[in-house]
């Protein structure tokens, strides 16, 4: 049972996001409660052992931490920490491959390319980006800026074209000519976005752009504990600040007048109704708009395959220049060259499976290994995320039990052509003796997560800065007291708290 019938704020979702709303709302005196559906708080962000009788805490979903502010991590005084990886990325090509990190990268560069010039080209990109980032994220936690405004803020016109202005193509093949190179730096425009370099909608460069700014740096870390100690961290802090979480309470419609609100529900005591000033919701604007009951946006397509694995220990690689504990420290590209990522763009958008599925993968426990129980530890277990592209929800449509094993058996194909053991004679088996992998497509984030087509930013992102339909804070809606508080929110997608953030200093009148 509630403990009240009406409240100040009516949280919808228990995301890290709506967590964040909560705390602070709840931190400013207001009453809060926060409905979940699911048994278990954090939404995406939850670490599971997945692995029956495995003491292995896996980040299940998301994994690595990018856009959460330290502004937040302080206001809210979370028991929160992440750490920097040492390697930023390994690209294997034949027995060779490029090395970014480790004090390796200009060599490495030298190596792969015969030459100064791409290194001196990354460079010079990279600290570009550096910049604007260290310019554009701490505009994330303030009003939006109309476009004039946020390009002053840039002040780098040639920046703001390759970014903002132009496909983010343009700017790889301007200044880089190996194709390994290339595509390096493309697959940031590309994580959960199904589009070619040259898209002339820019939604790669958006993608880019969120890939490139956080923290105001673009390093993307380790979160020590798992994701779930993130919204572990964000659960108590509401609590302590006074807000009440309900979980296994499914909210099914709200109602608002513009000044008051009553939303309703279903939990295990039946069917209820709770009053509210505001109402907040930490989901997709496909869910808030069926809540409504209102005509909802165009469907989102997600793209993207997820896996996790659990390995005895690390495979060999055939490139013996470099030790697979740096190779797998960073993100581990695989079949990610920029003729490659073009290839698989065209079969996927003819409606078939990449044939040479590119992927991404990263060790969290060779930076963190207290996800692990101190036992595997000492024999040298290891985690293996890994984030497959160029995989929109359409292709799992007919049939997703067997295109998700198709796919996923092509993906590991891709990456055993660059180790000197095949990857499945690492995996851990289970207290069942199973295999330690678990792989997820689109659908399947959809049915888990409520995520529309697996669409895991809720939709496609949008450039950071203000339109006539964004609000004062990206959050609003229609309804002046009902606010979008998720990833769906302008300057949502990814880990970051800022939609949470912002929808509470909207509701605080900030």
């Amino acid at each position: 049972m509630l403990a009240h019938t009406s409240y100040d704020v009516v949280i919808v979702g228990g995301g890290h996001n709506g967590l964040v709303a909560a705390a602070y709302l709840a931190g400013a005196g207001r009453s809060v409660l926060v409905l979940e559906r699911r048994a278990a708080i954090g939404g995406a962000a939850v670490s599971t052992r997945p692995f029956p009788g495995v003491d292995a805490r896996l980040s299940q979903f998301s994994y690595l931490v990018s856009l959460l502010p330290d502004k937040i991590v302080r206001d809210l005084g979370l028991g929160f920490a992440v750490r920097k990886r040492t390697v930023s990325s390994y690209t294997p090509k034949g027995d060779s491959g490029l090395l970014v990190g480790a004090g390796r990268t200009r060599d490495s560069f030298a190596a792969l390319t015969g030459g100064e010039q791409e290194y001196a080209a990354w460079e010079e990109f990279y600290g570009r980006t550096r910049e604007v980032a260290g310019r554009v994220f701490p505009t994330l936690t303030e009003p939006l800026l109309p476009r004039a405004q946020l390009r002053a803020v840039v002040d780098d016109d040639d920046a703001w074209r390759m970014l903002f202005e132009e496909p983010i193509g343009v700017a790889i093949e301007e200044r880089f000519t190996d194709d390994l190179v290339r595509g390096v730096v493309l697959t940031d425009a590309l994580i959960g976005t199904f589009a070619d370099a040259h898209d002339p909608s820019l939604v790669q460069n958006r993608c880019f752009l969120y890939h490139v700014i956080g923290g105001g740096t673009g390093d993307w870390d380790v979160p020590v504990g798992g994701m779930g100690a993130l919204t572990d961290a964000l659960a108590t802090a509401a609590r302590a600040a006074g807000a009440e979480i309900a979980p296994l309470h499914e909210v099914v419609g709200i109602e608002t007048d513009g000044e008051r609100a009553e939303v309703s529900f279903c939990s295990a005591d039946g069917e209820g109704t709770v009053a509210a000033r505001h109402v907040l919701v930490n989901a997709s604007p496909q869910a808030l708009a069926t809540l409504l009951g209102e005509p909802a946006p165009e469907p989102a397509e997600g793209s993207q395959l997820k896996v996790n694995m659990l390995l005895r220990r690390l495979p060999r690689l055939r490139d013996r220049s470099v030790d697979s504990h740096h190779a797998f420290a960073g993100t581990f590209h695989v079949s990610e060259g920029y003729g490659q990522l073009a290839s698989a763009f065209r079969e996927a958008a003819s409606g078939r499976l990449p044939s040479a599925p590119p992927s991404e993968i990263y060790c969290h426990s060779l930076t963190d290994p207290s996800i692990l129980a101190p036992e595997l530890v000492a024999q040298g277990y290891q985690t293996l995320t890994l984030f497959g592209l160029h995989t929109p929800a359409r292709l799992f449509a007919a049939d997703n039990d067997a295109a998700r094993a198709e796919l996923l058996a092509a993906t590991l194909a891709e990456l055993d052509s660059h180790l000197e053991e095949p990857i499945a004679d690492c995996l851990a088996l289970d207290g069942n003796g199973a295999p330690c992998i678990e792989a997820k497509t689109p659908l399947d984030l959809e049915h888990e997560l409520s995520l529309p087509g697996g669409h895991i930013f809720h939709r496609d992102l949008s450039f950071p800065y203000a339109s006539e339909s964004t609000g004062r804070w990206g959050v609003e809606t229609a309804h002046p007291n009902v606010l979008l508080c998720g990833a769906g929110a302008v300057r949502g997608g990814g880990v970051s708290g800022v939609p949470g953030h912002n929808a509470a200093m909207a509701v605080l009148g900030r």
